[in-house]
C-alpha cells in the first residue's frame, strides 16, 4: 500500500485512529517496536500472509508517526488533522503552552482553536458527525478576552500566533515525510 502525498497519509492514519473497530488490533499482534526485531510493514504484510487491509496500514502508520515525531509536531498534526474529538481537543491544550506571544493566555487559546477548527461555510454549530464545530461567536476577535487592546494589536497577535502553527505544521509533515519515505510507503519513493 503507497500513499499519494504526505498528507492524504496523515489524513487517512488519523481517521483511522478515530474509527472503532477491532481490526485495528490484527496489526498490533504482529508489531513489536523497533527495527532490531525486523517488524517493519514488510514483515507485517508477509507475516498476516498478505492481508493487511487499509485499516491495518493506516493503523500501523498512525503508530509509526506517533512513536517516531516529536511530541509537538505529533501535537500539531491531531490538531490540524484528527477527527477523533477528544485526541483533537488534547493536541490543541498541549499546543498552547509552548506558543510564545505577548498575547493574553485566553486570546492564545481561542487563536489556536480556531486554527485548528477553522469556520466550515454553511454549518452553524452543530454537525450530525462527531466532528467539532466551534460557534460563530467563536470566530470573532472581540470575544478573546484581549483587554482592550486595539484591533491592530489583536491582529498582530493572532497572526504571529497562526505563522507559528504553521510553521511548526510544515516541519511536522516534513519531518512525517521522512518516516513514510524511510517506510517506502510514498507514491515518490516507490516511482
Amino acid at each position: 500500500m503507497i500513499y499519494t502525498s504526505t498528507r492524504a497519509a496523515i489524513v487517512s492514519a488519523l481517521a483511522a485512529d478515530a474509527i472503532d473497530n477491532t481490526s485495528k488490533q490484527a496489526w498490533q499482534k504482529l508489531y513489536r517496536a523497533g527495527y532490531e526485531d525486523g517488524f517493519d510493514l514488510a514483515t507485517l504484510a508477509r507475516s498476516s500472509q498478505g492481508e493487511l487491509s487499509r485499516c491495518d496500514v493506516d493503523c500501523w502508520v498512525h503508530a509509526r508517526l506517533h512513536s517516531q515525531l516529536k511530541d509537538r509536531h505529533w501535537h500539531v498534526l491531531l490538531a490540524k488533522y484528527s477527527t477523533h474529538r477528544e485526541r483533537k481537543k488534547a493536541a490543541i491544550q498541549a499546543l498552547i503552552p509552548i506558543i510564545a506571544t505577548p498575547a493574553p493566555h485566553q486570546f492564545l487559546s481561542m487563536a489556536v482553536y480556531t486554527w485548528a477548527i477553522p469556520k466550515l461555510p454553511g454549518v452553524e454549530g452543530k454537525r450530525s458527525t462527531d466532528m467539532i464545530v466551534l460557534e460563530k461567536w467563536f470566530y470573532d476577535m472581540n470575544n478573546w478576552g484581549d483587554g482592550g487592546r486595539p484591533e491592530q494589536t489583536r491582529r498582530r497577535w493572532r497572526s504571529g500566533v497562526r505563522s507559528v502553527l504553521e510553521e511548526m505544521l510544515q516541519e511536522a509533515e516534513a519531518a512525517a515525510e521522512q518516516i513514510l519515505t524511510a517506510e517506502g510507503l510514498l507514491l515518490s519513493a516507490a516511482a
